[in-house]
This record gives C-alpha cells, structure tokens and sequence, in this order.
C-alpha cells in the first residue's frame, strides 16, 4: 500500500542487512516514525508495547526476533529460550507460535553456524507469504462486495462495517479485512466504510481510519456501540472483520466488541465474514472456550493519548481517579453468528467441515 504516494509495508529488512525497520504504530496517526529492531529484545518490546500488532504481523517480527537471537546464541538452549521469551508476549495471536515454530523448523536440523542466516531468510520469506496471502483473501472478498453491489441502486456505495484494525498495518501488506475493500476500490466499485473507533486503544479510529483516508477509500469513524444502531436502519451492508484465532469447530477470536456485533449482525440479517489466512487457524483448539484471552493494562482503559493544537503528543487521564479497570483485549464469537471465512484459498462456512472443504489436508493429516 502508499503512504503520501510511497509504496509501504509495516516491515522491512534494514540497509544494513542485520537489521528491520518497523512503523512504529502507537504513534499514528499522528506522526508516520519508522523504528529499527536489531535484537530480540526489541522484538519483543515491539510485539508487547504494540509498536507492531495485528496477528500476521506479529508473527513476521517474532521470526526476525527469533534470527536476532540466533546470532547471539545459536545454541538449541538459546533457541529454545528465545522461542519461549517470544511466544509469551503476545498469548492470543496464534501467528506469534506459528511463526516461531515455522522457523525452528528450518534451522533445528543446522548446525550452528548456519542457524541465523537461515532464520532471517526464513522470516523474510513469511513476511512475503503473507503479502500474497492477504492478497489472495481480497480477491476472494472482493467477489463477496461485487455481488452486493450488482444489487445496490446506480451509484450507492456498499456499506462495510469493520472493527479493530485487520488492514495493511496489522499485516506485512494489504490486510485480511481491508484487503477486499481495497481491491473493491481500486475496481472502481463504490464503497464505503464504517470504522469502529475501537477502544480501548482506539485502532479503528487511529489505523484503520488512516489506512483508508490515505488509500482514498470512503468512510467515517462511529462509536463502538453505533453498530447495531447503523444496522437497524439499514445502513450496513456487510461486516467483515479479522481475527488473532480460529479454532477448528470456527469459533473467532478478535478484538474485544467483536462478538457484540456479531450479534447484532445476526439479529438483523446483517452478513458478517472473517478474513483470515491459513496461520490463524489453531487446529489444535477444539473450540473458543480454549482459547487463552490476554488481559492488558488497565491504564488502556483509563487514559487516552491525542495531540494537542501544537503538535505535541499527550496522554490524559478519562476516568474517575482511583476507580480499577478491567482490560480483556479479545472475546470469542461462536461460530453459530459468522456467516463465512474469507481466505486465501476462497470462501467457506463458519464450520469443522467449511474449513476441512479449504484445507482438506488438515483431515489427512489427523488421519
């Protein structure tokens, strides 16, 4: 995607060859900062303060994190502990253990000397499946959005819900949720979308918002709780949202609100997907009961960073002092309220089987 006309992605090797550069995103939307990561403790910083975030992308830096490591210690204990130290940061994205044990796969039967090349060559060769894979969920998305809009009066756009940032940001490129809506866009079908602020750290608002204005893709930000309001009256079209994990029975985790307008979609007739691609489906969870839900600070909840008319970048405090905040970052939504996945590998149901019918070796392989 570009940003001011200049083709991005949320990750890249540095010049140097030994390192990344990174957009730091608690930044935006106000200030576009690159930041560079050159060890696995800034891997890790990045993954846990959010610096990066969004599942696919989360899963790329952890594997950069993991070369990092390697050239330090590319003994199997330091690979082990790095792996270990990586995986705990982020407990909900099960990209972030899928990445890691991608590469561990690679460089476990090397001998050490060979270990961290092939670490950092394996990471970068996620970070380009990712950008085809996302690609490849909007080309499948993007016939979902023709079919509404062969039905839509001349000239009205195709309303699209969405919530949480699953765009080019949270991806190497493109996005899962964004990248039917981008691919729409640029074929000349209207579009517009509702984006969901997002709290508590307000992604929506503060990402997605940004993706989309910089694509000159239609939209306006709404309040969390405007979903079914919008949807009663018509105003929606279609939901789709991303996901940190799929189980194998299709129940979705994503960002906290999810399942509410899920519900909400289910209650008016709304259709509502999730964008995902091969690496967030955990086909040893059985279902969302199982699923670990991450619980972040409870300063997200009480305070709140803007800018100020001059430029400078504040924190305020929202609410009433000394009052405790829960933080759960995720909710699950059954299977039951989500019409279909839209992967790579096309559209299916919110089913075992609609998810065996796309990766049919899953079922070869439990065999």
């Amino acid at each position: 995607m570009k940003i001011n006309g200049t083709p991005m992605r949320t990750i890249r090797p540095g010049a140097d060859g030994a390192s990344v550069e990174i957009i730091d995103q608690t930044k935006l939307p106000h200030r576009f900062e690159m930041l560079t990561l050159a060890s696995v403790e800034d891997a890790k910083q990045a993954i846990l303060t959010m610096q990066v975030r969004g599942a696919p992308l989360i899963g790329v830096t952890a594997a950069y994190g993991l070369a990092f490591a390697l050239r330090r210690d590319a003994s199997d204990a330091a690979l082990a502990d790095a792996i270990a130290l990586l995986a705990k940061q982020r407990p909900t994205a099960i990209n972030l253990k899928w990445a890691l044990e991608e590469v561990r796969r690679v460089v476990e039967p090397l001998p050490a000397a060979a270990r961290a090349s092939a670490a950092f060559d394996k990471a970068g060769a996620i970070a380009e499946d990712d950008v085809e894979t996302c690609r490849r969920i909007g080309m499948h998305g993007l016939e979902l959005i023709r079919a509404i809009a062969a039905k839509e009066p001349a000239g009205a756009p195709v309303n699209i819900l969405t919530h949480c940032n699953a765009g080019w940001l949270a991806c190497v490129d493109w996005g899962t949720a964004t990248s039917p809506i981008y691919q729409a866009h640029d074929a000349g079908i209207a579009v517009h979308v509702w984006v969901d602020e997002t709290r508590p750290r307000n992604q929506g608002a503060a990402l997605t918002a940004f993706e989309l204005g910089s694509h000159g893709v239609p939209h306006t930000i709404v309040v969390d709780n405007a979903g079914g309001h919008l949807m009663q009256h018509g105003k929606v079209d279609i939901c789709i949202v991303g996901t940190d994990r799929v189980t194998a029975n299709g129940d979705v985790a994503n960002k906290i609100g999810t399942y509410l307008k899920a519900l909400a979609a289910h209650d008016n007739g709304v259709p509502f997907y999730v964008a995902l691609p091969y690496s967030t489906i955990d086909w040893t969870i059985a279902s969302g009961r199982d699923i670990p839900i991450e619980e972040r600070s409870s300063d997200e909840v009480l305070k709140l960073q803007g800018r100020l008319a001059n430029g400078a970048l504040v924190t305020v405090e929202l609410a009433a002092p000394g009052s405790p905040a829960a933080n759960p970052a995720f909710d699950v939504t059954p299977q039951r309220l989500v019409t279909g996945f839209i992967t790579e590998r096309g559209v299916a149901p919110a089913t075992r089987a609609g998810l065996i019918s796309l990766y049919p070796e899953q079922c070869e392989s439990a065999a």
